[in-house]
């Protein structure tokens, strides 16, 4: 069917991307497991070879493009794929604008290109707006996270991207932690919007997926060019998968920010707790703005228990229903102590454990966790 611009975004996560409807025909898109198209002559628009294209993924790019609003949208192997395209090729001598805590993999994606390229990478606090834009002079890239991951710092969305647009400085927002239920970052200024498909999107731990985001078609087009040349192609079950996770997006992403919201206050009050971030609380240095720029504070929660890092690896020990895992996003909780991995930036609290807030019972998330910090002090 075809979008409706004005309809509600949990309305667009159910309705968007349909086939027709035509009598006896599917409600859902059928997944679309073939390498190789009929094709005669000169390939024109059509189809040709899997690689390039697939009916499973035009879908599920459509979909998502209309969530976060933008014209065009391309489906990666992963995050990293769409990392790694959105940032496209850096001429030697470059300069890139990046947070100084963020996805610990694109931190290492970016390092290797300053070894590799002699690209210069600018560490930048994004809660110093001020910072961020005196880093944007001779810049040639910006790539935000905003609530950072996993220090939850927020970006002063609006005024980094607008500083970067009269600069010339390209922008990319990863836009995972929010999803674009929680803020879209094109309509803010953006040039490029990534996500980790892998998390909130597809939503069940079961798929390793990535998405590019944007409005401009030639930036879609290299993107695209990209995923070709380099092989970074998404499976067509992988992506049919993350197309039905789409359709409860907003029910999981409601649930579960309402149960970390809920997890980060009560957390606040606990004697065994040192130091909790989540952006709902009042006194979170990122609350203001993420209130002025989010439609939700997001499901990720950091938390320092008292112990230092023997006290946040007991409490790690301790949970049974929480998941000890590194990944997030999922219906599951999860938790780890960030600092456990060694590439994690070394300005991350070597006790700071990052929770990522599933849809459970908040009371039996709750009675879990305040149990296991009860045992790790004890």
């Amino acid at each position: 069917m075809t979008h409706d611009p004005h309809l509600a975004p949990a309305t667009v996560a159910v309705t968007a991307g349909r086939p027709a409807r035509t009598q006896g025909g599917p409600v859902n898109a059928p997944v679309s497991l073939t390498s190789t198209y009929v094709s005669r002559g000169v390939p024109g628009d059509e189809l040709l070879y899997a690689r390039g294209g697939n009916e499973t993924w035009q879908t599920f790019e459509e979909t998502l493009a209309a969530l976060e609003g933008a014209a065009h949208g391309v489906v990666l192997a992963s995050g990293m794929a769409a990392i790694a395209a959105a940032v496209g090729d850096l001429p030697p001598g470059s300069v890139v604008v990046v947070p100084r805590h963020a996805y610990q993999v694109t931190l290492g994606y970016l390092d290797d290109r300053a070894a590799r390229y002699d690209v210069e990478v600018r560490r930048v606090d994004v809660a110093d707006t001020d910072a961020v834009v005196a880093a944007l002079d001779g810049a040639a890239l910006l790539v935000l996270e905003s609530p950072t991951n996993p220090m939850l710092e927020v970006a002063d969305l609006p005024a980094v991207l607008a500083a970067a647009r009269e600069r010339g400085v390209r922008s990319v927002v990863d836009n995972t932690f929010a999803t674009p239920l929680g803020q879209q970052p094109l309509a803010l200024g953006a040039d490029v919007v990534v996500h980790s498909v892998t998390k909130y999107l597809s939503g069940h731990s079961d798929v390793v997926l990535g998405a590019v985001l944007t409005n401009d078609a030639q930036r879609a087009d290299e993107v695209r060019a990209y995923r070709t040349l380099h092989g970074a192609i998404a499976g067509p079950m992988e992506v049919f998968l993350a197309l039905r996770g789409l359709r409860t997006l907003h029910l999981r992403v409601e649930r579960a920010t309402a149960n970390a919201a809920e997890i980060a206050h009560r957390l606040r009050e606990h004697p065994a707790v040192a130091e909790v971030r989540h952006p709902s609380l009042p006194d979170d240095p990122g609350h203001a703005r993420a209130s002025a720029q989010m439609a939700h504070f997001g499901a990720v929660v950091g938390v320092r228990p008292v112990g230092g890092p023997a006290g946040a690896d007991a409490l790690v020990d301790a949970v049974r229903l929480w998941v000890p895992a590194t990944s997030l996003g999922g219906v599951e909780s999860m938790l780890e102590r960030r600092r456990r991995l060694a590439t994690e930036s070394p300005t991350v609290p070597e006790d700071l454990v990052r929770l990522s807030v599933g849809v459970e019972d908040v009371e039996d998330l709750w009675a879990d966790l305040a149990q296991a910090l009860d045992r790790a002090v004890s």
